[in-house]
């Protein structure tokens, strides 16, 4: 399973392009707009890092920041921002946060605080922890290959994600709409049935009888489960 990070941030532009980068580097990036919703998040995923923005609507960062402290000791933070500020950065760190990066910044210098942040709170995962195995299916993070009984399978980029995001979600029925905005991202308005066609795709390489699945079933009504 790979690190959660909660990113907090109110602009959609700059969520996605946070949540895109640290996708690309294994993460798994659960979302909110404001404080309020990000700190409903963090009960109710489990959370290794939060991205938080200073300025947001409702509660700003620095209550955020504090709230999420006070509950969550364990969590690291780290606070984003359009302001550098020396009194800023000092009051970021007296709320709680661990790290302070001012906009606009360099991902790979986020990506690598984030990762730097996780070896100091000891939430770094292990080498082996890039492979996710679901019966005779081995997914690999670190290559981005899948293999059904160590043999590789032919997969298009938006068939790694889904299949990824299947194996972290095992058993949990996924909608199409979350499908959509995980592999697709939120700025997608194309036709939702992109999904059951790349589905169909995946279904043809991972299972022995398509037309009688048992890695991905489909729940009537609502979407497919990895089981």
């Amino acid at each position: 399973m790979s690190n959660k990070i909660l990113l907090i941030e109110d602009e959609g532009s700059i969520r996605k392009f946070i949540r895109v980068n640290f996708q690309r580097n294994n993460f798994y990036v659960t979302e909110a707009a404001s404080g309020e919703e990000g700190i409903e998040k963090a009960k109710s995923e489990n959370i290794d890092v939060v991205i938080l923005d200073l300025m947001l609507p409702g509660i700003d960062g620095f209550k955020t920041c504090e709230l999420l402290r006070s509950e969550f000791p364990n969590v690291g933070i780290i606070m984003l921002t359009a302001r550098s500020q020396d009194m800023d950065k000092i009051m970021g760190l007296e709320f709680g946060a661990d790290d302070y990066m001012v906009k606009p910044f360099n991902p790979s210098e986020l990506i690598a605080r984030t990762r730097a942040l996780l070896r100091r709170i000891g939430k770094e995962l292990p080498e082996d922890s890039n492979i996710l195995v679901s019966g005779d299916i081995k997914l690999d993070t670190f290559s981005m290959k899948v293999y059904k009984n160590n043999v590789p399978l032919d997969l298009t980029p938006k068939e790694y994600l889904l299949v990824k995001t299947f194996i972290e979600n095992k058993n949990k029925p996924l909608n199409r709409n979350e499908l959509l905005n995980i592999v697709w991202g939120y700025d997608y308005f194309g036709d939702t049935k992109i999904v059951d066609v790349n589905i169909r795709r995946i279904r043809e390489k991972v299972e022995d009888n398509p037309s009688a699945p048992i890695h991905i079933e489909t729940v009537w009504g609502i979407g497919y489960r990895w089981i």
